[in-house]
């Protein structure tokens, strides 16, 4: 018997491949046995807004909590000792990806990570930062443009890779399969 898995998906500040995030998020809600709790940091919030996806996120999810500061809303115990069976970041910014690097925990979504870290729920994150080469994105007005990471953004995310607990995703469409899996219990 498939119990109930209780994922948090926790987003930042980045207009990279936002709205393929947001419609993995809407194909992974309509699965039965999924629950799904959304937590936005600010910038999350923000950039959402700025591409017209807020309204549509919210509407989509029951539980969605914005950040107020690290420990508002209150969701790091609850994945800290178990209540939720996996934590998603994506997407995840470079800065962010950064501070949890570098152990610093002072927004909702890394205050999240840093505490999930400290029990046994497996964390997920798909930094938006990953590629050597350039990659195309385009803003919320939808005007393509090319961006190129930073060596220090890359070292980064190597570093989140030789975390224990923390699997880097290269795509989106990867959490998909992290779900199907954790449904058939493998």
């Amino acid at each position: 018997m498939i119990t109930v898995i209780r994922i948090v998906w926790g987003i930042t500040g980045s207009g990279d491949r936002i709205k393929e995030i947001l419609e993995t998020m809407l194909q992974l809600k309509e699965l039965k046995d999924l629950k799904i709790t959304v937590i936005v940091s600010k910038a999350g919030e923000q950039v959402f807004r700025w591409y017209k996806l807020w309204d549509g996120l919210k509407a989509s999810f029951d539980k969605l909590l914005t950040e107020t500061n690290a420990n508002v809303p209150f969701i790091a115990g609850p994945l800290q000792i178990g209540k939720y069976d996996l934590l998603f970041v994506a997407p995840l910014t470079g800065n962010s990806t950064a501070k949890i690097a570098h152990g610093i925990a002072d927004t909702l979504i890394t205050n999240a990570v840093a505490q999930t870290l400290k029990g046994s729920t497996p964390v997920y994150v798909y930094p938006v930062d990953q590629s050597t080469d350039p990659v195309e994105t385009a803003g919320p007005d939808g005007i393509k443009f090319t961006i190129k990471p930073r060596r220090i953004e890359l070292e980064n995310v190597d570093t989140l890779r030789s975390m224990n607990g923390v699997t880097v995703l290269s795509d989106p469409s990867e959490i998909i399969n992290v779900i199907r899996k954790k449904l058939e219990g493998t």
